[in-house]
């Protein structure tokens, strides 16, 4: 069974990857996972570790909280880290 915050969790990743215009296989390069893992974290088929989702926060240029906020309150895009 899905919990809400692993599709949320997926839904950032993906807003937030596609904002930024970066590919699945780039994103998973960077942290050492194949694209169609990346894929299925996505679509919250998949959980990660944290030090994952801190990688992924890294490279997309967001606070880790970032990605593990609410879906639905976020925005189009996300506030970028300084």
């Amino acid at each position: 069974m899905v919990g809400e915050l692993q599709r949320s969790v997926g839904k950032n990743i993906r807003r937030i990857r596609l904002s930024r215009g970066i590919s699945q296989e780039a994103l998973g390069d960077v942290v050492g996972l194949h694209r169609t893992y990346i894929g299925s974290v996505e679509r919250g088929e998949r959980n990660i570790t944290l030090q994952t989702l801190e990688g992924m926060a890294e490279l997309l240029g967001v606070p880790p909280m970032e990605l593990l906020a609410d879906a639905a309150d976020a925005g189009p895009t996300a506030t970028p880290v300084a």
